[in-house]
């Protein structure tokens, strides 16, 4: 089945473009902006809340303003984005469009560590700066792709922090479930390696397969362990099932850990208040910054309340689009340029102050965050906290 590409040219483009004088409209021509993103498929629940919005916001804000500042001259942003249905080989095909055929001028990132493997060799050999904010892969930086960079904390420094606020607050017994795909193995193994030597024990371990219906049976197997820690390495509907299917049989240790997801508006919505106390990866909230609650309250505006963005990857999502935005100022879209600015300079973003070694972002340290009261805080390490840590889980309500 072939994939429809879709191509989004902000609104706001052709008003701002009527205010330029004619020599000056025939010269800016748009700057176009290829990428894939998950609109179907297992996939499409984290690449339409960490994603895909905050592209097309991206857009918007900046063809409202005029366009984007290339080196000094403002061009209308044209985004061409394409369902790549949750599919790897499609994914890479429509890269490989984008890249070669279609000669777009710059190329965003598609959602999931998966995807990222598959496309950023390619990126590399077509000299195309790659700013990910959803990949966590230690094998992606050991592989040295001068052109890709991650944004988000990898496996290490995030298993470092949440056994780091585990080892503190007395924990001495863990559980883990862990998807059976790259994300979920280097973090189970980062996991093991974090707990080595800090008398924690991994009493019980599971992985299961990407798109599970059921983890009642491991969870009643794990609830009779009596655990300190439930530790959920998961996908966002996994997350999910495994925080309703353990209040369901009663499932409630000290500190419960899901992944990817619990960051999510969704979460929030669909476990309500017995989303209270639940511990998982984010990194940022309205309180990070002054830039934090500006993109925060944009997105509300454009998208809904309904729509918040995720106290996780959106944020690194949006620091991504401000170092672009920032490269693109100042070198222009030579390509070689922009990934020599992006690699060599420490950038200032909604996150904080981010810089990298190699692939890597070293810049912004492992965190852990926890529902309280509505709101997802970053509760690990002390230093970035938006709030202290609730160290004991309230009942499952």
């Amino acid at each position: 089945m072939s994939t429809r590409r879709t191509v989004v040219q902000a609104l706001a483009a052709s008003s701002a473009a009527l205010a330029f004088p004619s020599i000056v409209r025939a010269q800016a021509a748009p700057v176009r902006v290829g990428y894939a993103i998950a609109r179907t498929g297992p996939w499409t629940t984290g690449a339409q809340v960490s994603q895909e919005p905050n592209y097309l916001l991206w857009a918007e804000q900046q063809n409202a303003a005029g366009g984007l500042n290339v080196k000094g001259t403002k061009r209308p942003i044209e985004l061409i984005g394409s369902d790549d249905q949750s599919n790897t080989e499609t994914c890479v095909r429509t890269y490989e469009k984008l890249m070669g055929s279609d000669k777009v001028d710059l190329v965003l990132p598609p959602w999931g560590s998966n995807a990222n493997f598959a496309v950023a060799p390619l990126a590399n050999r077509m000299g195309y700066p790659f700013l990910a904010p959803t990949a966590l892969s230690r094998r992606l930086i050991e592989m040295k792709l001068p052109y890709f960079f991650l944004m988000l904390q990898q496996p290490k420094p995030m298993m470092d922090a949440l056994v780091d606020m585990l080892k503190a607050n007395g924990a001495k017994t863990a559980v883990v479930i862990y998807v059976d795909d790259l994300f979920g193995l280097e973090n189970y193994a980062a996991l093991k390696v974090a707990l080595a030597g800090t008398g924690i024990g991994i009493v019980e371990d599971k992985s299961y397969p990407l798109g599970v219906k059921d983890l009642s049976p491991v969870l009643r197997s794990m609830k009779d362990k009596n655990p300190d820690a439930f530790i959920g390495l998961t996908y966002p509907p996994d997350t999910i099932l495994a925080s309703r299917q353990s209040k369901e049989i009663g499932f409630n240790p000290k500190f419960f850990y899901g992944s990817v997801g619990t960051a999510f508006q969704l979460y929030r919505n669909v476990m309500g208040p017995a989303a209270e106390g639940v511990l998982g990866m984010g990194s940022w909230n309205g309180k990070t910054s002054a830039g934090a609650k500006a993109y925060f309250d944009a997105h509300v505006a454009r998208f809904g309340a309904q729509k918040e963005p995720d106290r996780w990857a959106s944020g690194a999502t949006w620091a991504a689009l401000e170092i672009l935005t920032a490269a693109v100022g100042k070198v222009g879209l030579d390509r070689k340029a922009i990934r020599d600015y992006v690699a060599g300079n420490e950038h200032a973003t909604i996150l904080g102050k981010i810089r990298f070694a190699g692939s890597e972002n070293v810049g912004t340290p492992g965190t852990v965050s926890q529902w309280q009261k509505g709101e997802f805080e970053v509760v690990w390490p002390k230093g970035n906290a938006t709030a202290p840590l609730v160290a004991q889980k309230p009942a499952w309500v």
